[in-house]
């Protein structure tokens, strides 16, 4: 035997050994599915999980996968989270809102009429006592969650006709999802919640006057301005519309460490692709919507004034009836007002001015 050739081999292998990753070495092979609640066609929305799954099998050598499947392909997108619950699937990737007929507070971890703009959002959920709520009420329903997405300020909605007072609300069939669709309501409106892929063609029907989404980008894509061409801005019940991956708590505790881990980088990730993509792409979509014929129109003090009174009635009805809304309403309300003020100041003097001159000098 040439005992130093087999030292040599012995030595020039060690370091391979070494370099091999600990996380290659000891890694299970784990396959998940995740139901979205969105098509495919929607493809900011939808491209949030398929974000999450490429990051999450890239940071476990492939280990780790991911398969997403849009709404309607495992349960509809109003019952991803139902989905979760039961086990059908381990995670989902949806908008908490979509469940406030199980629990109002759901609301608050999509978007409250006059709430936390996308910013604002983040400040109370990373350092304004946010994660912890949230922790508490997904926790109650068998699920962790994780942020994953934010669309940004999202428009008002499109309509067939004019509406310009309180009176042209009365009786208003509006596609509207969330809390919103109560403070609609308290208006004398009739709000719905419909699944995205079923939205146009209830509004062709005329089983629907009027529908909201979420902005150009998407509104284009759905084709409302065929139908009801009045678009109207701001979307004052979602200044921002965040999204979560919502996760079977059996799963959930099942993954190693280093799983989890990938699992919150991965979300992290899609958090802030998702409003940079938005962004990116709104104002381009709300251009060629103009020059197709929608017409942009501004909500009227009157309506605005009045959403704001019933939209804080709601809120103090709420609250004295669910011990939980309000402690988060509690939480968030103060937080809120501090960050109006201050985004007042430094903000939105800037943006006022700013946004006002760059059209002066075209």
């Amino acid at each position: 035997m040439n005992r130093r050739a087999l030292l040599g081999a012995a030595a020039a292998a060690a370091p391979a050994a070494l370099a091999t990753p600990a996380l290659a070495q000891s890694a299970p092979e784990v396959r998940w599915r995740l139901t979205s609640s969105f098509p495919r066609n929607l493809d900011i929305l939808y491209s949030a999980p398929e974000v999450i799954a490429r990051r999450v099998a890239a940071l476990t050598d492939n280990k780790f996968q991911i398969r997403v499947f849009p709404a309607g392909e495992i349960v509809g997108g109003l019952q991803a989270l139902d989905a979760v619950q039961a086990g059908t699937v381990e995670c989902a990737h949806t908008a908490s809102y979509y469940y406030v007929g199980k629990e109002p507070s759901f609301a608050f971890f999509t978007a409250m009429p006059f709430g936390l703009n996308t910013r604002m959002y983040n400040a109370w959920y990373r350092h304004g006592g946010g994660a912890k709520l949230a922790a508490d009420l997904f926790g109650a329903y068998n699920c962790v969650g994780f942020t994953a997405g934010d669309t940004g300020a999202q428009m008002g909605g499109w309509f067939r006709k004019e509406v310009k007072t309180l009176a042209d609300i009365q009786g208003l069939k509006f596609r509207i999802a969330g809390f919103a669709g109560q403070v609609f309501a308290k208006m004398g409106a009739t709000p719905t919640q419909v699944a995205a892929a079923d939205i146009y063609p209830s509004l062709e029907r005329g089983t629907l006057d009027a529908v909201e989404f979420v902005g150009p980008y998407d509104d284009e894509k759905l084709g409302f301005a065929r139908v009801a061409p009045n678009y109207y801005f701001p979307g004052f019940w979602e200044p921002g519309a965040r999204l979560h991956l919502l996760v079977g708590k059996n799963a959930w505790e099942a993954l190693p460490p280093a799983y989890k881990a990938a699992i919150e980088i991965a979300c992290a990730d899609a958090d802030m692709d998702m409003t940079a993509r938005y962004d990116a792409a709104n104002p381009q979509a709300l251009r060629r919507l103009l020059a197709a014929g929608a017409q942009l129109r501004p909500w009227s003090r009157e309506i605005l004034s009045a959403a704001w009174k019933a939209t804080h009635e709601l809120y103090d009805e709420t609250s004295a009836r669910d011990e939980r809304f309000k402690a988060i309403w509690d939480s968030y309300r103060p937080f809120r007002d501090d960050e109006y003020a201050w985004f007042r100041v430094a903000e939105n003097s800037f943006d006022n001015f700013a946004f006002t001159a760059s059209q002066m000098v075209k």
